[in-house]
């Protein structure tokens, strides 16, 4: 009967301790400095961008990310939940901006290739299954 107990303990011990150690299904959010890097040596082994450029990108990303991220914390931190729409229109923005960016320091053909080809291959992933949640889990396989 001891034995089995302490079996029992072991295993709920063990699996609490991998529960959390996975975040219980929600990723956190990249920091901005991940997100910038990501992104740079994206363009960098697909285009081979000399190192102005890349510092041009690298810059302006950054203050793009911390605006965006404030602007996230400013809706979020309202009493009421925002709708989806607000929320959409607001994200869409920095978007469009990122896609500037990124389109001042490339081709009009590479920045095809980078709209049709590479950027989509960089979209975060839903979990999917049982419980959802995810949205924000980033893919490991970059």
């Amino acid at each position: 009967m001891k034995r089995i107990l302490l079996l029992i303990t072991i295993l709920t011990i063990t699996c609490h301790g991998l529960i959390q150690a996975q975040g219980f299904g929600f990723a956190q959010r990249a920091t901005v400095e991940e997100r910038v890097k990501r992104i740079t040596e994206k363009l960098d082994s697909a285009f081979k961008l000399d190192a102005a450029r890349l510092s041009m990108v690298d810059t302006a990303l950054k203050v793009l990310y911390r605006a965006q991220d404030a602007k996230r914390q400013e809706i979020m931190s309202s009493d009421t939940r925002p709708d989806r729409e607000t929320m959409m229109a607001e994200m869409k923005k920095f978007s469009d901006a990122q896609d500037e960016i990124i389109g001042s320091v490339l081709s009009k053909e590479e920045f095809g290739i980078w709209k049709e080809k590479i950027q989509p291959s960089m979209r975060p992933r839903g979990m999917g299954g049982p419980g959802g949640g995810g949205q924000f889990r980033e893919r490991s396989n970059q």
